[in-house]
């Protein structure tokens, strides 16, 4: 039987999502705890793999079992094993062909920023900090430059082992409550580092360190060296992907209201 799963988890303990020798990625502690609650070693396939830092409200992915439990019991009896900032929230029985990552249409991102003359302490890990003021007319005239399919080379980290740097993103929204900034984006995919390289542009932008139209002529040259340094991961949140409606699967979770 194939599964799909959503898992939240806040990332600042963790060296992200991929499993790493030695453990110490959200991965190893999920397959853990599958693994003790079906009592036979489970592999796990995610919809985005997340850097170390980056949190996730909806991370999706599929594993295929042998044991038989209903959905719920898959829910609690893993989060029975798992340390209290990782949690199931949802598990679905999916199609043999479901593939977490190759079947989603689409991913969301969302960042958090603190615009304040202190740096944050409660919401340290949770918030990215600025101190400078940022114009939000200035940033979304600078995202809007980066709405549709472009070749994201100047946006790509250098370990980046995507197949093509071409993403389609298909919007950018930024707002404002109180002293939180929040920044969604979302694309068919994204290039590794890239929401926080265009992240590092979009605040040079709001700070007015550049113009808007610098974002433009940075995306033309395809040059990383050309673009802003990559933002700090605290105040990333992975959203979780888009699926076709066919599937059925949950693309919220609780923790959705939590968020400004």
């Amino acid at each position: 039987m194939r599964l799909a799963m959503g898992i939240a988890y806040r990332g600042g303990a963790y060296l992200g999502w991929q499993s790493q020798r030695g453990g110490g990625a959200v991965q190893d502690h999920v397959e853990a705890a599958l693994s003790r609650f079906a009592d036979r070693p489970l592999r796990t396939v995610c919809a985005g793999r997340t850097d170390a830092g980056v949190h996730a409200l909806n991370q999706v992915v599929h594993f295929d079992a042998e044991v038989e439990r209903d959905e719920f019991s898959w829910v609690r009896g893993s989060n029975r094993y798992l340390p209290a900032d990782i949690a199931v929230q949802w598990c679905r029985p999916v199609a043999d062909d479901f593939h977490a990552r190759n079947s989603a249409t689409g991913r969301r991102y969302a960042f958090i920023v603190l615009e304040s003359a202190v740096r944050p302490a409660i919401e340290a890990g949770q918030a990215a900090w600025v101190f400078r003021p940022l114009d939000a007319d200035a940033m979304r005239a600078a995202a809007a430059l980066l709405i549709g399919e472009h070749d994201f080379s100047a946006f790509r980290s250098s370990e980046c082992q995507a197949a093509s740097p071409v993403k389609h993103v298909r919007s950018i929204d930024i707002g404002r409550h109180g002293a939180y900034w929040r920044f969604d984006f979302e694309a068919s995919a994204f290039l590794h580092h890239m929401v926080r390289n265009l992240m590092g542009c979009l605040i040079a932008v709001g700070q007015g360190r550049q113009a808007p139209s610098w974002v433009g002529e940075v995306l033309a040259s395809r040059d990383r060296k050309r673009a802003a340094p990559t933002f700090a991961a605290a105040g990333l949140y992975f959203l979780g992907p888009h699926y076709d409606a066919g599937f059925a699967l949950p693309e919220r979770t609780p923790a959705f209201d939590w968020l400004p």
